[in-house]
């Protein structure tokens, strides 16, 4: 099966940049499945129920998040909803939404690291481990939301053979380090971004350079111009679940 799946979305100039592209993505690659990590898509930070519609409607079909899940509190009941968004499994219990959702013999995985993100989530190394015990899919495809590149790979080695994929997200940086690992997992540290190129990580140049040069609050404004969409496109085995190639498919809009 082949299976796109796009970096962090961000703001309107990312959404735009999906609905232009994607279309003709599906077309080009024959997709089978398509998942976005939506969790900048509303202004930058956070997801509204409007945005996430938005973005199915351009032809997502599962929605990851992140440490931004809760910035817009009308998506919190629709996390409940039924609608094909999660958030990070490692959450602590009794928050809204799920962590993981299946479609056919595919099961998509969202858990956020804990290394220079807060301690306030379960360790994501065990909870992966307890969720793979009652798993039934043979296609587990994981989105990984952390900061640090070791982190990430840890969980990549860690998880090598046990799932079909460990994709990183969250520093909105595409990483060249795209394979198929050793026990058959396809594995990268970080997806990049659907969003601005004229930016600093989706946000206003200006804005941001102001705050590292003179230290002035910085509140994020995302920028604007040129559009750019990174994701991976996947083929993997249906039956086995393991990954037979992972590569980079990047695109820009005028």
């Amino acid at each position: 099966m082949e299976v796109l799946v796009i970096g962090d979305i961000i703001g309107k100039p990312g959404r735009r940049a999906v609905a232009q592209l994607l279309p003709r993505l599906r077309d080009e690659y024959r997709l089978d499945l398509v998942i976005a990590n939506g969790e900048n898509a509303a202004g930058g930070i956070g997801l509204t129920p409007d945005t996430a519609e938005e973005l199915f409607v351009a032809g997502v079909e599962i929605i990851t998040t992140g440490n931004h899940v809760w910035a817009q509190r009308e998506l919190v009941p629709y996390l409940d909803s039924g609608a094909s968004v999660i958030r990070p499994l490692n959450f602590p219990p009794g928050n809204a939404g799920r962590g993981y959702i299946t479609r056919g013999n595919v099961a998509v995985v969202n858990l956020i690291g804990r290394t220079f993100m807060g301690n306030f989530v379960d360790c994501p190394f065990r909870t992966m481990d307890a969720l793979l015990a009652e798993l039934k899919t043979p296609v587990i495809i994981v989105d990984f939301h952390a900061e640090a590149t070791s982190e990430k790979v840890a969980m990549g080695r860690y998880l090598d053979g046990r799932v079909s994929a460990v994709l990183g997200t969250h520093t909105h940086v595409a990483t060249a380090d795209a394979l198929v690992l050793s026990g058959g997992t396809a594995y990268v540290t970080d997806l990049g971004m659907a969003g601005p190129m004229d930016s600093i990580i989706g946000d206003d140049t200006e804005s941001v350079l102001q705050h590292f040069v003179k230290g002035l609050p910085h509140r994020v404004s995302v920028g604007r111009g040129r559009t750019m969409l990174n994701s991976v496109l996947l083929d993997i085995d249906e039956k086995t679940g393991k990954a037979r190639s992972i590569e980079r498919v990047y695109r820009e809009v005028d």
